[in-house]
């Protein structure tokens, strides 16, 4: 029970939120409840920001690891729309210090992408050495889940050294690191605009860069451009939904690309925890820390940015409680997310910018976001529709998509006074991971723990970065 003088203090405090939520232009604060009509509408429209950005990275990841079959693709995106439903009640609810306790919206993190392909190919080379196949270890997916799994407490230990990790992991470094995550994944993009690994076989019916593939690629491209410069905030909302339409309509209609296995699609997703096993690399596991590490300092500024906009204090003893609960809960959910095969997950920085266009920050809206990924989740009809989305549709939302990220990295880097040592910096940082990415082969003799550290630009670059940033002694 309460004292009358806490439930006073409680309903002052309530009170002074609601004042400051309506006077940063809010309709509904934190904690408001809004009508059911107005949340699902709010909800719809958090769900259309984030969707195409849930559901790339595992039909990407897939596709780097060379997995055809629809199946395995299907249960991928479905796993992903659950996990990240899952993630988003546990930061919108907070449970004990779990949680940011905002309408954090969490998804498929993009920063992994290039680093699980890495890790997956490792287990793939070690099956194919030892005379087996890639089938065979289920194309190295055992080994990311559990890989993921033991190297997100690096996160949730960042949770609590949140002020000190800024004196190492500096806007500089963090931008460095966003800027190779753009650069490492164009490949990836550019690999699926000319028809993905598939289409590199000699019997391809689309032959990788044929006319068919880019012709595709460069519609979705255009498309997402187009009504990326219209000056209707919706029809912007929804360019890159409304470009992989027109890529898919092409890719089905205009050269039959797309084929259909009706057979489960009525049938229910179950999530199934380990679902093919796990496998551990200690190399593996250090180089996803570091990627971990780089993104507990992005999901710091997201909950400021989201904080700012919900017409919080940012200087309080609550926003360093929301810092923790919200890091420590990117870092528990993304090992949640590997236990139930999907991968890590983190907070969308664009469901911020949706805030502020519907004026709505109620982290009840965030229930109702959760609930309907996990619905769409639990039918195959929905990841089966994706897995059968033709590389080129995929390669040209995606081209455009890594190269804003890349920028985004300019961008951060831009903001710093960029002098003599800074630029040491930079240039050695680029100069290690641009040239361990276009060069692999520079590790050909290295031995296999090196290999499975350094194999990836982002960690690579990652790494020289935090070390140089610190050596050299570089002041903010």
């Amino acid at each position: 029970m309460t004292s009358e003088g806490e439930g006073e203090n409680k309903a002052a405090n309530d009170a002074a939120k609601t004042t400051t939520a309506h006077g940063m232009g809010l309709v509904y604060g934190i904690e408001d409840k809004p009508p059911f009509m107005a949340a699902l509408l709010a909800a719809l429209q958090h769900l259309l920001a984030i969707f195409v950005a849930i559901i790339t990275p595992p039909l990407l990841i897939a596709g780097g690891l060379h997995i055809e079959d629809p199946k395995i693709k299907g249960f991928l995106v479905s796993m992903a729309l659950c996990a990240s439903g899952v993630c988003t009640f546990i930061q919108c609810r907070r449970f004990g210090p779990i949680g940011s306790q905002l309408l954090c919206v969490q998804g498929t993190s993009f920063q992994f992408i290039g680093p699980l392909i890495g890790v997956g190919l490792v287990a793939q080379s070690a099956a194919i050495g030892a005379g087996d196949t890639a089938a065979a270890v289920t194309y190295g997916l055992p080994l990311i889940f559990g890989c993921c799994i033991c190297a997100a407490p690096a996160e949730m230990v960042a949770a609590f050294l949140f002020k000190r990790l800024r004196t190492i992991i500096t806007p500089l470094v963090s931008g460095i690191v966003v800027t190779l995550i753009g650069l490492g994944l164009i490949k990836v993009g550019v690999i699926a605009c000319g028809g993905g690994f598939g289409s590199m076989a000699p019997d391809a019916k689309f032959p990788f860069a044929g006319w068919q593939n880019l012709t595709v690629s460069g519609a979705v491209l255009l498309t997402i451009v187009a009504f990326n410069c219209s000056s209707n905030r919706f029809l912007r909302m929804g360019s890159v939904i409304f470009g992989l339409v027109v890529g898919y309509l092409i890719a089905f209609f205009g050269f039959h690309m797309v084929t259909f296995e009706t057979g489960s699609l009525l049938s229910f997703n179950v999530p199934v925890p380990f679902k093919w096993g796990v496998a551990f690399d200690p190399a593996s596991i250090f180089g996803l820390a570091v990627v971990y590490l780089v993104t507990s300092i992005e999901a710091s500024g997201d909950i400021t940015a989201n904080s700012m906009i919900s017409g919080l204090s940012i200087t309080d003893e609550s926003y360093h409680r929301r810092i923790r609960g919200g890091v420590l809960a990117d870092g528990l959910n993304s090992a949640v997310a590997g236990v139930f095969n999907s991968f890590p997950n983190s907070i969308f920085a664009q469901n911020n910018g949706l805030i502020q266009l519907t004026g709505v920050a109620s982290r009840h809206v965030g229930y109702i976001i959760a609930a309907m990924l996990v619905l769409l989740g639990l039918f195959p009809i929905v990841g089966m529709l994706f897995s059968t989305m033709p590389d080129p549709v995929l390669g040209g939302a995606t081209l455009l998509m890594f190269g804003m990220v890349a920028a985004a990295g300019v961008r951060i880097i831009a903001t710093q006074r960029i002098g003599r040592k800074e630029t040491l910096v930079l240039a050695m940082a680029f100069g290690a991971g641009l040239g361990v990415e276009l060069c692999p082969d520079i590790l050909r003799h290295a031995p296999a723990a090196v290999k499975g550290i350094f194999s990836s630009g982002l960690v690579t670059g990652g790494l020289v970065a935090i070390l140089a940033n610190a050596a050299i002694r570089i002041k903010e």
